[in-house]
C-alpha cells in the first residue's frame, strides 16, 4: 500500500510540475507576442521617407521616362517630386513655370509629370552637352537651364556656394520678385532665387528611395 501511495504522490508531483511549466511557458509566449506587437506598432509610427502620394505616382513617372529612354532616372524624378510637393496638388512636379506658365497653372497630375519629365530631359541633355556634373542637372530643375551655363563657366561642378552666386545674381535682376517675401529670417535670404540647397535635399530623397526600394542609383549620381 505504501508503494502505491508513493507512486501516486510522485505522479501527482510530476503533474503539478508539468502544469507549472506549461503555465510559465504560456506566460513567456504571451509576453513575447505582446512585445512583438509593440515593436510592430512602433515601426508603423516611424516616418515614411517617401510620401504615399509620390509612391502612387512613381509608376506613371516610370512610364513617361520609358517613353524617352530615361527609365533609369525614375527614382530621381520621384525624389524631385518628393521635394517639390510630396505628391500633393494638381502640379506635383511643380512644372508649370518650366512650361512658361505661372506657378501651379497645371491642374492635372499626369500633365504635370509629362512636363516635369520634359523639363528634366532638357536639363539632362543640355548638362551632358555642357559637360557639367549630374548634381548641376538636379539643381537646374529648380533654378532653370541657365544654371547649367553658369556652372559650366565655373568649372562644371555644382556646389551650394556656386548655387548661391547664381541665385544672388538672378535675384538682383528682379529684387521685387525674388526677395523671399521680404523675410530676412528665411534661410535663403538674400539668395532668394530658387533654393541653393535643392540638390542636397533631392539627393537625400534619392538615398531614401533607393534604400527602401532596393533600387540602383544611376552612375551619374555617384558624382553627388
Amino acid at each position: 500500500m505504501k508503494r502505491k501511495k508513493s507512486k501516486k504522490r510522485v505522479k501527482r508531483s510530476s503533474n503539478i510540475a508539468l502544469l507549472l511549466f506549461l503555465i510559465v511557458f504560456s506566460f513567456v509566449l504571451i509576453d513575447q507576442f505582446l512585445q512583438m506587437k509593440v515593436e510592430e506598432k512602433a515601426i508603423s509610427f516611424l516616418p515614411n521617407p517617401v510620401a504615399e502620394d509620390v509612391q502612387k505616382y512613381t509608376p506613371i513617372l516610370q512610364r513617361e521616362l520609358e517613353e524617352v529612354n530615361l527609365e533609369e532616372y525614375t527614382f530621381v524624378l520621384a525624389a524631385i517630386m518628393q521635394q517639390e510637393s510630396k505628391g500633393k496638388g494638381g502640379d506635383p512636379m511643380q512644372a508649370s513655370e518650366s512650361a512658361g506658365l505661372p506657378p501651379n497653372s497645371i491642374k492635372d497630375p499626369e500633365q504635370s509629370i509629362k512636363q516635369g519629365v520634359k523639363h528634366f530631359k532638357r536639363a539632362l541633355n543640355y548638362g551632358n552637352k555642357k559637360n557639367v556634373d549630374f548634381p548641376t542637372v538636379i539643381q537646374a530643375y529648380n533654378m532653370g537651364i541657365g544654371y547649367i551655363d553658369f556652372v559650366a563657366s565655373q568649372g562644371g561642378k555644382h556646389s551650394e556656394e556656386i548655387a548661391k552666386k547664381f541665385s544672388l545674381a538672378q535675384a538682383e535682376k528682379n529684387p521685387q520678385v525674388y526677395n523671399c517675401g521680404g523675410d530676412k529670417n528665411n534661410f535663403r535670404y538674400p539668395y532668394c532665387y530658387g533654393d541653393f540647397t535643392y540638390t542636397t535635399k533631392v539627393t537625400k530623397n534619392i538615398e531614401s528611395l533607393t534604400v527602401s526600394n532596393s533600387g540602383k542609383i544611376p552612375k551619374d549620381l555617384l558624382d553627388i
